[in-house]
């Protein structure tokens, strides 16, 4: 059975979508679904393009590339599996080939864990909007990868600011 920091990954067989994600995301890449009739990239995987309700998709390779969005410190674990790595960063990355593709406000932007030079989560000290990361495909086993996160070592696209480590408590 495929397998995350010790938990179980299963994703039912009627979720065709999510298991073509994390086996496209075992080839080594960062896969995001690409509309055939009017080219928006999407995700989550789904079964019709939320810009023009095509069910014609295409999976196509992501740069792997963007800046740290958003964040939540997760403060308990929601398995326990988790435990030891709490609390732990759960980021929102903003693609760089995506941004302002979709208009002045919206953006392509993924969830995933922020992870350390370990594999394991990054400490929340790490963690920052505004700080560059790249993708790293973590292996399930299975076939399946997982695309997470790690700190690329670039610039930060601005002044990266912490939410106050009093929050959550």
């Amino acid at each position: 059975m495929a397998e995350y920091l010790g938990a179980g990954v299963f994703v039912p067989e009627n979720d065709p979508q999510h298991r073509e994600y994390l086996t496209e995301a075992g080839k080594g890449y960062l896969p995001l679904q690409q509309c055939d009739d009017c080219g928006a990239k999407i995700y989550p995987a789904r079964t019709m393009c939320p810009e023009c309700r095509s069910s014609d998709m295409t999976w196509v390779a992501a740069s792997g590339k963007g800046t740290i969005y958003s964040y939540y410190i997760v403060p308990h674990p929601i398995n326990p599996a988790f435990k030891d790595f709490v609390p732990y960063p759960v980021i929102l990355v903003e693609l760089d080939e995506e941004r302002g593709t979709m208009g002045e406000h919206r953006a392509l932007r993924i969830v995933g864990n922020l992870l350390g030079d370990d594999g394991n989560p990054a400490p929340r000290e790490d963690v920052a909007i505004g700080k560059r990361v790249e993708v790293t495909i973590v292996d399930l086993g299975d076939g399946w990868g997982l695309p997470q996160w790690k700190l690329s070592g670039e610039p930060d696209e601005h002044e990266a600011w912490q939410i106050p480590h009093s929050y959550p408590p």
